[in-house]
């Protein structure tokens, strides 16, 4: 994940961008509400942090988190699939993994590299300034109370849809209206932040302004674009 360069120069930013940027920014003044994701986004997450120690090399971890414990498996849970039916469905087609299948729920705090700190800077700027905030990320309901108490900031949101409580997932079309139907939001004056291409197209189909988040410096600099800032 990139870092910050540091705050924002306002008046650097709107001599670069020209006469335009006036009325380009009044057309693009009507967002009010911001929608963090949460993985990559304000928490590094990634399980090659635990596999790195389990297996010998980067190769053996490639096939593992590619054919045995694989996203789509893993977006399973997300999606509202139990961890222990997860683990049986696995267990019973590579019973030789069993060890290293159980250390992926097991274990799974060490997949957490923590938050990304700039990024958490913008959440409570945004706090700071009453800007409603609310999250939407593809979690599983049983590792998310973890997260919870790890990480105080994921308590700041005015509300929250977590994948595996609402079972329903990114980038289905289903979880963004029940975003915006259960917090009374409207579409044009929602920005939704996310590290995945596919999951911002989804939301933007729908409305919902899209930032594809790279890293922190570029984040605060698209919302101050939109008069977030």
């Amino acid at each position: 994940n990139g870092r910050s360069p540091g705050p924002i120069d306002r008046a650097a930013l709107s001599t670069k961008r020209g006469p335009h940027s006036t009325a380009l920014k009044k057309n693009m003044s009507k967002i009010k509400n911001v929608v963090f994701d949460l993985g990559g986004v304000l928490i590094e997450w990634d399980p090659r942090y635990l596999y790195r120690k389990l297996l010998p090399d980067e190769k053996a971890v490639d096939h593992f988190l590619r054919e045995i414990c694989s996203p789509e498996w893993n977006l399973r849970q997300d999606a509202g699939r139990t961890i222990a039916e997860a683990e049986d469905e696995l267990i019973h087609r590579f019973p030789q993994e069993e060890t290293l299948i159980r250390a992926y729920y097991g274990r799974w705090e060490e997949m957490l590299g923590g938050p990304i700190e700039e990024t958490v800077e913008i959440l409570s700027e945004l706090k700071d300034k009453s800007v409603p905030v609310y999250a939407l990320s593809n979690w599983s309901a049983e590792t998310y109370p973890t997260a919870v108490g790890l990480y105080p900031f994921l308590k700041w949101f005015d509300g929250e849809v977590i994948s595996g409580q609402v079972k329903m997932i990114k980038p289905d079309a289903e979880i963004y209206l029940h975003l915006l139907d259960s917090f009374n939001l409207q579409a044009e004056e929602t920005v939704f932040i996310d590290d995945r291409q596919d999951n911002i197209e989804a939301a933007e189909k729908l409305g919902i302004k899209g930032i594809r988040f790279t890293s922190p410096g570029q984040l605060k600099e698209e919302l101050w674009n939109l008069e977030i800032f």
